[in-house]
């Protein structure tokens, strides 16, 4: 038995942080103004290997910067994964486009290619992906679907979740048209809220930078000549955001660590884990973890870990075409609504030790085998 809360996650901050705000503190430049803004979205572009890349306030306005930024909009559909975070979703409803939802696959959870196939129409304008909780979805698939038409399709990656996450050894963001990444508090590095906007197009990103800043005309002042968003990041927020990138191979090397020791504690067991796929590298933002359970005994499991071993845990999304605002219409999306019934995320932040790990593996086993006598 452990004497404090495990948490879900918990942000580790770099020391340099404290330097660098409290710099961005003694110059006044506190605001959307500051070395540190740019000095971000270059690293970030460095580190991620995308030429271009713009900074702004969270990870739902870069979705609903990017969707803009290729003019999708009212009559539009956009092909996403039902399995994912409501922003994905909602960021395309902002433009005005209709969501086309697809099921994901069993082995991997990414958006499942063949379903997309069968979901093109003549209103297809786009597809989203989304590497959820940090695992790459099959880019190869996506690209040759998207591009080998007379029409090409756009392709959006959602790398909220994959920071840090790799297809055939590229970083993810390289593989669409424009990408997305969040900065959250429990995203792998944070600036507390945050977001990044990346791409290899120069146009793209040039029409994020205006729409980011309330639509601002170069070169004649307070004129802005298109419907623009305030969607900027401040300096203080860049500044932190450059201190996690100093830290973020040692972060991403101990979430593996962390992947790597529940494995060895869940094998030849009756507890499965979100697998990595060969050719891909899965940043494990969320170590998550499903069973041959429904989803009462699910969520009676995740009771138990919270009241009695002092574990927190959170579920797998639910699907997106099962909420209120997008169940206009019957659908069925198989995969996505078991994973959402038998699986939770578990405690995977980077100061987690040895003994914690064992002591939350050990629980969830315990508490699966009681449920099942």
């Amino acid at each position: 038995m452990i004497d404090s809360m495990i948490p879900i996650y918990k942000p580790i901050i770099a020391e340099t942080a404290k330097q660098y705000v409290n710099e961005c503190l003694e110059s006044s430049w506190i605001s959307s103004k500051g070395k540190y803004v740019k000095m971000f979205e270059d690293r970030f572009s460095l580190k991620t290997d995308i030429k271009y890349a713009t900074s702004c306030c969270n990870g739902t306005s870069a979705l609903h910067l990017s969707l803009a930024a290729l003019g999708i909009g009212e009559g539009d559909e956009v092909i996403v994964p039902t399995f994912t975070y409501i922003a994905s979703v909602n960021a395309i409803r902002y433009t005005g486009a209709t969501p086309v939802f697809v099921d994901c696959l069993k082995d991997t959870w990414q958006i499942d290619p063949d379903d997309v196939k069968k979901k093109i129409t003549s209103k297809t304008k786009a597809i989203m992906v989304v590497h959820l909780y940090g695992h790459p979805a099959d880019m190869s698939e996506i690209q040759y679907m998207a591009h080998n038409r007379k029409r090409p399709l756009f392709i959006i990656e959602d790398c909220a979740e994959a920071f840090g996450s790799k297809y055939l050894n590229k970083h993810v963001g390289q593989f669409g048209d424009i990408a997305a990444y969040s900065f959250f508090g429990n995203k792998t590095i944070t600036t507390g809220e945050g977001g990044m906007v990346v791409t290899n197009n120069e146009s793209l990103h040039n029409r994020v930078e205006k729409l980011k800043g309330q639509g601002l005309a170069k070169g004649r002042q307070y004129w802005h000549d298109v419907l623009g968003y305030n969607y900027r990041m401040t300096n203080i927020q860049a500044a932190i955001g450059c201190s996690q990138l100093e830290i973020s191979d040692t972060v991403l090397k101990t979430k593996r660590s962390i992947a790597q020791q529940y494995i060895g504690h869940f094998e030849n067991s009756p507890i499965s884990w979100h697998r990595e796929a060969p050719n891909v590298q899965h940043s494990y933002w969320m170590f998550s973890v499903t069973m041959d359970i429904n989803e009462e005994q699910r969520n009676k499991m995740m009771e138990i870990l919270l009241k009695d071993k002092k574990i927190e845990t959170r579920p797998l999304f639910y699907p997106i075409h099962t909420m209120p605002m997008y169940s206009h219409k019957y659908e069925s999306h198989c995969v996505s609504e078991v994973l959402h019934r038998t699986g939770f995320n578990i405690p995977s932040f980077p100061e987690l030790k040895f003994e914690q790990i064992e002591y939350i593996a050990d629980s969830i086993k315990e508490i699966y085998n009681e449920i099942h006598r």
